[in-house]
């Protein structure tokens, strides 16, 4: 009987050392870290409809190959996110937020050198949202494997806005360093004017939200 105690308790040991283990390998997230896998998933997944609208949308070449770039790269990077997420036990949405819903919507009833011009902007003031949003969790996220999902995100995310840039005819831009005092303040959320990035306001969660327009873009 004795033998038979011991036996029990050696058992319930090893299992218990190893829940323990198992607990102590999650990643110790903060509220940002949460946050911040919720926002980048969502942002992946309206960048990958985004690039399908474009690739079925638009007659132009180059913002064609544009769009099956966003798509492969933010599929990419969206496995990653779910992985982390699942790992932290952060349970993430099934579909961009009713905003994001909204605009794609938006944009998928656009066609031509209109759709061109609204997805061209739109895309760019996204991607500059989205490069503040890699910056405040840089900044002020806790878990080391968030953090380098936003260290890994930030160059293909860069490269994207410079792609986008070019394809509109902007100007390219440096990568800049996070800031070491905080987050990268965010962009204004006003009408931009046609010089700048595009008649897009940015919208919640990295997207993108059509600015009032006297003569129309659709």
């Amino acid at each position: 009987m004795i033998r038979r105690i011991i036996v029990l308790l050696a058992v319930a040991t090893v299992t218990l050392g190893g829940a323990a283990r198992a607990v102590a390998a999650q990643p110790d997230l903060n509220e940002q870290d949460k946050k911040f896998l919720v926002q980048l998933h969502r942002v992946d997944l309206t960048e990958i409809q985004a690039g399908n609208l474009a690739q079925r949308r638009s007659t132009d070449r180059s913002i064609t190959d544009l769009g099956k770039i966003l798509v492969d790269d933010h599929t990419k990077l969206d496995e990653s996110v779910r992985q982390v997420a699942q790992k932290a036990g952060v349970p993430l949405p099934e579909d961009p937020n009713a905003n994001q819903r909204q605009q794609l919507a938006e944009l998928s009833r656009l066609t031509g050198q209109v759709f061109d011009n609204v997805w061209l902007a739109a895309m760019i003031t996204g991607h500059r949202q989205t490069l503040d949003r890699l910056d405040q969790e840089l900044s002020e996220g806790s878990s080391p494997e968030v953090k380098k999902l936003a260290e890994d995100a930030r160059p293909v995310v860069r490269e994207h806005l410079n792609m986008l840039r070019k394809a509109r005819g902007g100007p390219m831009s440096p990568s800049p360093s996070p800031s070491p005092s905080g987050p990268m303040s965010p962009s204004p959320t006003g009408t931009m004017s046609p010089g700048q990035e595009g008649t897009m306001s940015p919208g919640q969660e990295g997207t993108m939200s059509p600015a009032p327009s006297s003569g129309g873009t659709g």
